[in-house]
């Protein structure tokens, strides 16, 4: 999809697709970005007359003959050194369209929405893995005379991070139920997905890096060794909130879709609605977000997106309150309501009110032993 000139503005893309008497195109151009070049096949956009459009490029031929998919270099990465990235060049490579001419980002969305889950899912087994491995360490550390877990300050930043990855995690699993749904024809499923995907994307992978970034704090001097293996996490967080979209990306697919479907807005807040009742913190928030939606002005493009991010963060943190209000424990849910939605809670991890059962929630994620 990416091209140099273009980013994320994929119609500003320049590589051609020219029509042949047999079926397929001849594709000449460059890509900036190409994750997996080892691959077997790849989908890719091309202007054609009709505008920016979708193909399959195979790189055996059917005759047995390798395609034209010439790389010009790996790319040398902050991370994600085991999934090669590359920029490579079109030169009349051959190439089949998939969907229609000039509706080439639509129908290439379809993949890069199964992406985007794969950004959230993969920041929330992130999370766990730097909550698994902080927790761990805490278990078997000894400081100032007692168990580091033991301690109320570690305990603090401990069960902070667990309460963002359970919410976290709990999102993520949610959305992919919704997918399959979605897949299986549900058009409801279909609906609440176009909006909560992308309000979810941009949230959880935004704090990912930050997440990383204590976990591996938690294990002091040793978490910045590489043997600890907390400088990969940290190192990979970033990609997936770039990855599929960047968080400004997916902050302008949100306001897309409250201007163009405003159904997808009621089934998000129908969703949200189904949680009412059972926590009075949880209500009041999504009364404000209501509240705060009653006001917008949609058709003020230069407001809407300056406070885009905003607004989509506070969205995403409801979801992810309604999910752990259903289907929660009930000390994770108390604790992420009281915080992520009260604002009882300082600028970073550990920084959890007095009254939090800081109990409960480190007993779902410390090892047990014997």
């Amino acid at each position: 999809m990416t091209e140099k000139q273009g980013g994320s503005d994929v119609r500003a893309n320049t590589t051609r697709a020219i029509p042949q008497s047999d079926g397929t195109y001849r594709i000449t151009g460059h890509k900036w970005f190409t994750s997996a070049p080892m691959s077997d096949l790849f989908l890719t956009l091309a202007q054609t007359e009709a505008g920016v459009s979708c193909f399959f490029i195979p790189r055996v031929l059917p005759d047995g003959t390798r395609n034209v998919f010439a790389l010009q270099r790996l790319k040398d990465k902050l991370g994600n050194h085991s999934n090669a990235s590359s920029e490579v060049e079109y030169d009349e490579t051959v190439g089949w369209l998939v969907g229609e001419e000039g509706r080439g980002v639509r129908t290439i969305v379809e993949m890069v929405n199964m992406t985007r889950l794969d950004c959230v899912l993969g920041t929330a087994t992130g999370m766990r893995a730097g909550l698994a491995q902080a927790a761990h360490h805490a278990a078997h550390r000894k400081a100032f005379g007692a168990d580091l877990i033991d301690q109320p300050l570690m305990r603090n930043v401990l069960a902070d991070l667990a309460v963002e990855a359970e919410g976290a995690t709990t999102a993520g699993l949610w959305l992919a139920g919704l997918t399959d749904r979605s897949v299986a024809g549900d058009e409801d499923a279909s609906l609440l997905r176009r909006i909560a995907l992308a309000v979810t994307k941009y949230h959880v992978c935004k704090r990912g890096p930050i997440h990383a970034a204590e976990a591996l704090e938690c294990l002091g001097g040793n978490g910045y060794i590489e043997d600890s293996r907390l400088p990969r996490l940290y190192r990979e967080a970033p990609l997936l909130s770039v990855w599929e979209g960047s968080g400004n990306v997916a902050a302008l697919d949100v306001l897309r879709a409250m201007a163009r479907e405003p159904q997808a807005v009621a089934a998000f807040f129908a969703e949200l609605d189904a949680a009412t009742g059972a926590d009075s913190v949880y209500d009041e928030a999504v009364a404000e977000l209501k509240g705060s939606f009653g006001v917008l002005d949609l058709t003020d493009q230069a407001a809407m997106q300056f406070g885009a991010r905003r607004l989509v963060g506070e969205m995403a943190a409801a979801l992810q309150g309604s999910l752990l209000v259903r289907f929660g424990h009930p000390a994770v849910s108390d604790a992420y309501t009281r915080t992520r939605l009260a604002g009882d809670r300082g600028d970073v991890f550990g920084t959890l009110p007095h009254g939090v059962d800081t109990a409960a929630i480190l007993d779902r994620v410390t090892p047990k032993i014997g």
